[in-house]
């Protein structure tokens, strides 16, 4: 058995444990107590179909938060990513089950097993990612990059997965022979393809398939917009054609629409909290509530961006955008909670029901970096074909410190690929997203590269 194959095993073999493990408590609750509300007859039928659906839902829940990714995140990550599969889980067959009875159930049988449920699955998860360290090898990488370093890339993925890739060797693919480079892939396991054009690309990735090697590589901007395409055929010629989601007429109206609900939804669900964050605010320091900026959105349209302010009035002296960091003496104490939970961008409801933004899409930009963005990057036009939104692929995938190039690039794999049903995943990741802290680590190394310039309101 080599390596990818024992690291699959593992994994498959944990999550069946964990699923047997929930599912199984949440039936004994369910046919012990719950399911005489729901069934007066057929209760064991009943039962079952209720317990399948179950496990339906948790496992959805489970795969979109990625709770079972053993290999590539941190135990804290996991817990939390199966915390809310669980939680969501039992939440929505308690919900069934007080509506089909029609009155309120007793919440603690099942709160209790909810509490036994997280209990025995911390222990997993701890246990589980030990013995991934411990016993699973890391397997012998090979790095290729083309014209650029990729210095950054390497020290990122020594410091989070060194327990995956044990780096062996990293070269420029532009500076070997064809006959070197085959040779260097014939050593290791793993090969990993780090911004390499399209000409030493497809011969390198050929030759890696070729050797069934674990083969990776980092996507172009002319990869992520075929996507775009879909499959058709002339006669007997199949060909790709580009679709134009975003022009689409009727999907605009239905993506206004489900914009509209659920903006106005989050505003009922939000208004006391944001009632009391003004308040917070205004009795800290007796400055503006709100910071507002100009934003370019679809089209390059400009609008007023809104959000709570969370620094000193008058942060951006004359203008000049100066980087927000870890502990900036410039974040106010109320800034420093709401900025930490994104209570900050809540007042961009209004946005979005002005019409202004979309609740998915690429983050809108400052007008002044724009212009000169599209200059060094003329794919950076790319994202201004959508509304911008209040939150999307590249706050979700991303991290604070991402590069923008590769936030670019996670803009338009939802630009390419924007649909209701992505946009409903997208609203249910950013749920995660809420309560995981964001590092600004290389944030000011980022900062002094064109396309790394961001507000200092973030």
């Amino acid at each position: 058995m080599n390596l990818i194959e024992e690291k699959d095993g593992l994994v498959s073999k944990s999550k069946k444990i964990i699923n047997i493990y929930i599912v199984f408590l949440f039936a004994v609750v369910w046919f012990s107590y719950y399911n005489q509300f729901v069934f007066g007859t057929n209760r064991i039928a009943g039962g079952v179909v209720s317990v399948g659906i179950y496990f339906i839902i948790y496992n959805y829940f489970a795969k979109l938060y990625r709770a079972y990714k053993i290999g590539t995140y941190k135990i804290s990550e996991i817990i939390f990513s199966q915390f809310l599969a669980i939680g969501l889980s039992d939440t929505v067959l308690y919900v069934e089950c007080c509506l089909v009875s029609h009155h309120y159930v007793n919440i603690l049988p099942g709160f209790a097993t909810a509490g036994i449920q997280i209990l025995g699955m911390v222990v997993w998860a701890v246990y589980t990612k030990q013995y991934f360290v411990r016993y699973i090898e890391a397997n012998d990488t090979l790095i290729m990059y083309g014209g650029e370093n990729a210095g950054e890339f390497v020290h990122k993925l020594k410091r989070k997965y060194e327990h995956l890739f044990r780096i062996q060797e990293i070269v420029n693919i532009e500076e070997c022979t064809v006959e070197e480079l085959h040779g260097k892939i014939d050593q290791y396991d793993t090969v990993i393809l780090y911004e390499v054009s399209k000409g030493y690309r497809t011969s390198t990735m050929e030759y890696c398939i070729e050797h069934q090697k674990n083969l990776y590589i980092t996507p172009r901007i002319s990869d992520i917009i075929l996507q775009g395409f879909k499959e058709r055929t002339l006669i007997d010629t199949p060909l790709f054609k580009y679709e134009y989601h975003y022009l689409d007429t009727k999907e605009y109206r239905t993506k206004r629409m489900f914009d509209l609900t659920v903006s106005l939804l989050a505003l009922v669900l939000t208004a006391v909290p944001m009632l009391l964050t003004a308040m917070a605010i205004k009795l800290e320091d007796r400055g503006p509530v709100f910071f507002k900026q100009d934003r370019c959105t679809a089209n390059g349209k400009v609008f007023a961006i809104i959000k709570f302010r969370s620094m000193v009035p008058n942060a951006e002296k004359q203008g000049t955008v100066i980087p927000c960091t870890d502990h900036d003496p410039r974040i106010t104490k109320v800034g420093g909670v709401i900025r930490r939970f994104r209570i900050d961008e809540l007042p961009q409801i209004f946005n979005i029901i002005r019409g202004d933004m979309s609740v998915v899409g690429p983050r809108p930009e400052r007008v002044e970096h724009v212009k000169r963005y599209c200059e060094e990057v003329p794919e950076f036009a790319y994202r201004m074909r959508v509304k911008g939104g209040l939150t999307g692929y590249a706050q979700i995938f991303g991290k604070y410190n991402t590069s923008a190039y590769d936030k670019l690039k996670l803009d338009l794999m939802y630009i390419e690929n924007q649909s209701l049903l992505l946009d409903l995943k997208m609203i249910m990741l950013t749920v995660k997203t809420l309560f995981i802290a964001e590092s600004t680590e290389g944030f000011e190394e980022e900062k002094s590269k064109l396309i790394g310039k961001w507000d200092a309101e973030g």
